[in-house]
Parts: structure tokens; C-alpha cells; sequence
């Protein structure tokens, strides 16, 4: 079976495929990232969604979101989001002065 013929198509310009080739050459780059930026590459490079998700081990539902980001924000939909989490318990001057006294 070659999958669902997709109506997402990831276009991108000579820029744009330049930053992302930059951060795949930087060691320093974050793994999820990375990925992204692979997994993008490759959908714009006419690979299918079920190929890509293989090759770079995310999620085919996962690609789809992170496709999407891309066409609507650019490079910054690649980036991750603030998420909702419980708040700190002390902020972070307490701890200095906390672990101060301890020594």
C-alpha cells in the first residue's frame, strides 16, 4: 500500500531550507529539533508522510501538526510552545539563599 495520497504540501523557499540544513549541521541543536527540521526537509523534498515518519521516528499524526506549523508560521512553527505546568513552588532566589545556608 503506498497510504493516503496527502493534501498538506510542504513548500519552502531557498532561505528557509538553508536554516534548517544549518541546524541539522549544529551539534548543539536540540534532538526534537532536529527532527522537525529533517522531517521537513524531507516533505518538501516530495517524500511521502508514512516515510518520513519512519525514517525520522515521529509520529505520522505528529508530522501532520508540525507540517501545518510550518506552512502557517514558517521556521518559528518548528519551535516548541510554552506548555501549562504547575508553578514553582520557591522561585528561584530562594533556592540560592536556601542552599546557601545549608553549607
Amino acid at each position: 500500500m503506498q497510504g493516503r495520497i496527502s493534501s498538506i504540501r510542504v513548500e519552502m523557499t531557498g532561505e528557509q531550507q538553508d536554516v534548517l540544513n544549518s541546524w541539522l549541521r549544529k551539534s548543539t541543536t536540540p534532538l526534537g529539533l532536529a527532527k522537525r527540521a529533517r522531517a521537513i526537509l524531507m516533505l518538501a523534498s516530495g517524500e511521502s508522510f508514512s516515510k518520513t515518519s519512519q525514517y525520522v521516528d515521529i509520529g505520522e499524526r505528529h508530522l501532520r501538526k508540525w507540517a501545518r506549523r510550518f506552512i502557517d508560521q514558517g521556521i518559528e512553527g518548528l519551535y516548541d510552545t510554552k506548555r501549562p505546568g504547575r508553578p514553582p513552588v520557591f522561585s528561584p532566589s530562594s533556592r540560592i539563599v536556601s542552599s546557601k545556608n545549608c553549607l
